[in-house]
């Protein structure tokens, strides 16, 4: 991994906790619910895959990676039945635009990191990019927290369309990469169970990397199975590249400082060790060459 590619890795530690506050804050889960959206698993498959319009299941299983094709199935395609896709839009933008109003009162400041983020995210390659493909084509909000929450959107998804590929070209997409990552930094009763997996599938699945020769004993990750994690990461850093090309490290670092200390206020909605696995937020000005974030999954 070159400098770029992890300075862009360090990037991804800033614009995520933003985005994810979509999945976790109060506020999030009450603007789905006022519309109707009540249970968590119906606000966050229609919420994200929204953007895409009223898809099924099928889609969204193979889009997503990591879920069991049973939990997407039961909000897929019912949902759209109850609820239209312009009102899930509307209600995950105004539901993280309030949390980040609630986080950073500075309007100044999030209008500043808005503008810097939104030139990114018009950036992004979306050829075999799905995700990122639908959310950089949906109207620009004039809301300045709406957004930089849009625009971190379409750049975790643009990052997340390109790891799915990696972890195809792996051979370690959909369950394989969870029950693997759950030998590394993510507990794995509680993230099988968030994933929707029986405790069946999870056995045939350590049984079936175990024969690969990627986990061993019962269910420690050999050199082999972090080599594979460790390359799915490498490839997923150098395809988030190209929103950033041709800006300086000094042009980075100041794009990091803008949104540094909005992250760290967002991060504080969800734990660490966490169960979407990023790691703690960048600090540009106390590591200003990003050391300190790891170059792949690691244990805590």
């Amino acid at each position: 991994m070159n400098e770029l590619e992890h300075r862009v890795r360090a990037l991804w530690t800033l614009f995520e906790p933003i985005h994810a506050v979509t999945y976790f804050s109060p506020e999030a889960r009450e603007a789905f619910a006022d519309i109707g959206l009540t249970r968590y698993w119906d606000g966050y498959f229609a919420g994200r895959a929204a953007p895409l319009g009223a898809v099924t299941a099928e889609p969204v299983v193979a889009i997503f990676s990591g879920f069991a094709p049973f939990l997407v199935e039961r909000v897929l395609p019912a949902v759209w039945s109850m609820v239209t896709v312009d009102r899930v839009l509307d209600a995950r933008s105004r539901g993280a635009a309030e949390t980040l109003r609630n986080f950073v009162p500075d309007e100044r400041s999030v209008t500043e990191a808005a503008d810097v983020l939104a030139q990114a995210a018009a950036r992004v390659d979306t050829i075999g990019r799905p995700l990122a493909a639908a959310n950089s084509a949906l109207p620009v909000e004039s809301d300045p927290y709406r957004r930089l929450w849009q625009a971190a959107a379409t750049l975790r998804e643009h990052r997340g369309d390109g790891h799915v590929i990696a972890l195809v070209e792996g051979g370690i997409a959909g369950i394989s990469t969870i029950v693997l990552r759950s030998a590394v930094d993510i507990d794995a009763t509680s993230v099988r169970k968030a994933r929707g997996w029986t405790e069946e599938q999870w056995a045939i699945e350590v049984d079936e990397l175990s024969a690969r020769g990627l986990l061993a004993g019962q269910g420690q990750i050999t050199e082999k199975g972090t080599a594979a994690l460790d390359r799915a990461e490498q490839v997923t850093n150098r395809l988030a590249v190209r929103p950033w090309s041709g800006m300086t490290d000094d042009e980075i670092a100041d794009v990091a400082r803008t949104l540094a200390p909005i992250a760290r206020a967002c991060q504080t909605v969800f734990p660490f060790p966490n169960p979407i696995g990023i790691p703690q937020p960048w600090d540009p000005n106390l590591d200003p060459n990003a050391s300190s974030v790891p170059t792949s999954p690691r244990a805590n």
